[in-house]
């Protein structure tokens, strides 16, 4: 019986969207699973197990308690709002909650992470025409050219990089570069038909890394050695034209200190 009553009772709160796998728990969320009249332990456990989002000032405290919620949830809300979000000291452990606000690429500064600054890149189609693909269609070298002759962004290895991607997109669609550095400039070259896609890739200038999700749209990436350098994280969607170059794309560029 007791059974029967916990799958009604899911489904009850499914229905009425109040849990639906990544939803966000908020301050309107336990107020309307208190006003329903769910039990504080079956509110208390959803916060413990859901991801967060609460506004616990003064003045949202008083109206917790206006509507009705127990001074046992409120004290649930306020220890899953002051507990840490993530834990990377040694390896990654999947939580509900991203340590990072903003889509983009982050790295380990001390105990803290720090924007990882994109550049913007002017892509180039240079030289003859040097192959034709499977289905005919023909390709040429690109390169993606990047002004300045360093990064604003230096890192030693090993080195630990967060990418909270947009909606849909997963870490395997990055790609990691090894830049090759000029007087003023870095550059990067891959084959296209006119976009950087999945099948093309960065060919002469990629390399292999692994990425693991933390969290929704979270994935943590560590590189534990490498040579001293010029790198950067080339995100998905840097689209350019065949018949013109332009900056259209941006790289997140990082530069590897002895």
């Amino acid at each position: 019986m007791r059974f029967i009553f916990r799958v009604f009772l899911i489904a009850v709160l499914v229905a009425g969207g109040l849990l639906a796998g990544d939803d966000i728990v908020t301050n309107e969320t336990v107020t309307s699973l208190v006003k329903a009249g769910i039990s504080d332990k079956v509110v208390i456990k959803m916060i413990q197990k859901s991801a967060t989002q609460f506004d616990l000032g003064m003045e949202n405290i008083l109206l917790l308690k206006k509507a009705g919620v127990s001074d046992d949830v409120m004290a649930a809300m306020l220890e899953k709002k002051s507990a840490p979000a993530i834990s990377v000291t040694n390896g990654a452990n999947v939580t509900t909650s991203s340590p990072v606000a903003e889509i983009g690429v982050y790295y380990k500064k001390g105990d803290t992470w720090a924007d990882l600054l994109p550049e913007p890149i002017d892509w180039k189609t240079g030289g003859w025409l040097k192959s034709t693909a499977t289905w005919g269609m023909i390709k040429k070298d690109v390169n993606g050219h990047i002004e300045g002759k360093t990064s604003p962004n230096n890192v030693t290895f090993p080195a630990e990089f967060l990418i909270y991607a947009p909606e849909g997109v997963h870490w395997t669609e990055y790609q990691l570069l090894k830049l090759r550095k000029h007087k003023k400039s870095r550059e990067f070259r891959t084959m296209t038909g006119g976009v950087i896609n999945s099948s093309g890739g960065a060919k002469r200038d990629s390399m292999k890394f692994e990425g693991k999700k933390i969290a929704p749209r979270t994935y943590l990436v560590t590189l534990d050695s490498g040579e001293p350098g010029e790198y950067g994280f080339l995100p998905p969607g840097a689209v350019m034209s065949t018949n013109a170059s332009g900056t259209l794309g941006k790289i997140y560029s990082f530069c590897v200190i002895e």
